[in-house]
């Protein structure tokens, strides 16, 4: 039995990750734009225990996990997993190199964080991260120093919220002026007293995701896009992919004759610790929120 593990970007592409417990293997599933997706949620979420070092420890309880949380693990799971993570600050004995970044997520968010050097860019990927620039490179705590300075001396967010990252995606900027805005705070954060000398500044070198997202494809109007935000076991989601970006997979949708169907979004974390199967029906069937309503729609019988 595979189970979802949410979402997966490897070499600048989205996709859909699967573990099968009993026999220790993991897949990746690619999801380009315009791929038709159709599946359904059978049975029970649960919890997908702790992945260290490229190996997954299942979780004793199997835990059983809300259906609107975009977290895989349950409590215990998660404890486990802080115990040795950077993100906790309870691994500071890593001896890889770290790079420190500043990313652009739209007008007024951005933000300064930290990635293992031999990642890349992957976690500016996941994190959907619209564009963004290297300010230096050292030991993991020369680079929490510096994004300590930052946050301190010109407070600079570590990070933001999805509802924050989704609306900034429909109204960006064109690419010179995310550019400029994100050179200007490089430009700051290397003229700050009490820079960490271990950490080997970086030039400034604006990349910008939008093409590799496909944001151009996504509605700028708010009522242009719905949301899932909760799966239970029966609802289908059937589409095709129009983009994805950070965890977010956006969807486009048949409306009925007549109806001009709005695109649909789900943050793909909800499908960790899932089983998946082929959907039965042609339309969407889970209950969905339009992006500027605020209000629960309800189950649907088929999308609109």
């Amino acid at each position: 039995m595979w189970r979802c593990t949410g979402p997966r970007w490897s070499d600048g592409a989205f996709g859909l990750g699967w573990y099968h417990p009993e026999r220790a293997e993991e897949r990746r599933s690619a999801l380009p734009a315009g791929r038709r997706l159709a599946f359904a949620v059978e049975g029970e979420r649960r919890c997908l225990g702790v992945r260290r070092a490229g190996r997954w420890t299942a979780c004793p309880r199997a835990a059983v996990l809300d259906g609107a949380g975009a977290r895989d693990q349950c409590p215990d799971c998660a404890r486990l997993d802080r115990s040795r993570s950077v993100a906790a600050d309870t691994m500071a004995d890593d001896p890889r190199p770290y790079g420190v970044y500043l990313a652009y997520f739209g007008p007024g968010l951005l933000k300064v964080g930290i990635t293992a050097a031999e990642r890349g860019a992957a976690r500016l990927l996941e994190q959907g991260a619209v564009g963004y620039s290297w300010l230096g490179q050292g030991p993991l705590m020369a680079a929490r120093r510096a994004e300590a300075l930052l946050g301190s001396a010109l407070a600079v967010r570590d990070r933001f919220g999805k509802a924050e990252k989704r609306a900034a995606r429909r109204a960006l900027p064109p690419v010179a002026e995310r550019a400029a805005a994100l050179a200007v705070l490089h430009a700051e954060a290397r003229s700050l007293p009490g820079w960490p000398e271990a950490l080997r500044a970086a030039p400034y070198a604006y990349v910008d995701h939008s093409e590799v997202f496909g944001l151009d494809r996504i509605p700028a109007a708010p009522g242009g896009v719905a949301e899932i935000r909760a799966l239970r076991a029966g609802d289908e989601i059937v589409g095709q992919v129009m983009a994805a970006a950070g965890a977010d997979l956006y969807l486009g949708q048949e409306g009925r004759a007549g109806d001009a169907a709005p695109a649909l979004v789900v943050d793909a974390r909800l499908l960790a610790g899932r089983v998946l199967r082929a959907a039965a029906g042609k339309v969407t069937t889970a209950a969905v929120v339009r992006a500027d309503s605020g209000a629960d729609e309800g189950r649907q019988e088929g999308l609109f």
